[in-house]
C-alpha cells in the first residue's frame, strides 16, 4: 500500500492560521462566525476557535461570495441557505481559476525575463 501524501496531518487549525490562509483578519473571521450560520469551529474550554477542514471549506464559500464575487454578507448568507452545493463548486472553480491565472503569470514573468 502506498504512503498518501495528500492527505493533511492537521486535524484543527488556528483562527490566526485560517486568517492567514485567507489573508483576512481574525476580527473579520469572528464577525462571519456570528453572522453565518454555518461557521462554528470548535472552541475549548479556554474559548479558543479550533477550525476543521470542513469549517475552512465554509469559510472559503463565504470569502468568494463576499470579498471575491462582491455581495453583502446578508445575500451571501441566502444565497448559502438556499443552494449551498452550488456555491460549493463554484468556489471550487474560482480556486483552480485564480490558481491557473498565477500561475500563468508566473510563467509570463519568466517569459518576460528571457527574451
Amino acid at each position: 500500500m502506498a504512503l498518501n501524501t495528500e492527505k493533511n496531518l492537521k486535524l484543527y487549525y488556528s483562527i490566526k492560521e485560517v486568517a492567514q490562509m485567507l489573508n483576512v483578519s481574525e476580527s473579520m473571521l469572528r464577525f462571519w462566525e456570528k453572522e453565518v450560520p454555518m461557521i462554528k469551529p470548535k472552541t475549548t474550554g479556554n474559548n479558543i476557535r479550533q477550525y476543521t477542514e470542513d469549517d475552512i471549506a465554509n469559510i472559503k464559500m463565504v470569502y468568494n461570495l463576499v470579498k471575491v464575487r462582491g455581495f453583502k454578507l446578508a445575500a451571501a448568507r441566502k444565497m448559502l441557505k438556499e443552494n449551498k452545493s452550488a456555491v460549493s463548486s463554484n468556489t471550487k472553480a474560482m480556486e483552480l481559476l485564480i490558481g491557473l491565472r498565477d500561475e500563468l503569470q508566473k510563467m509570463k514573468k519568466q517569459f518576460d525575463y528571457l527574451t
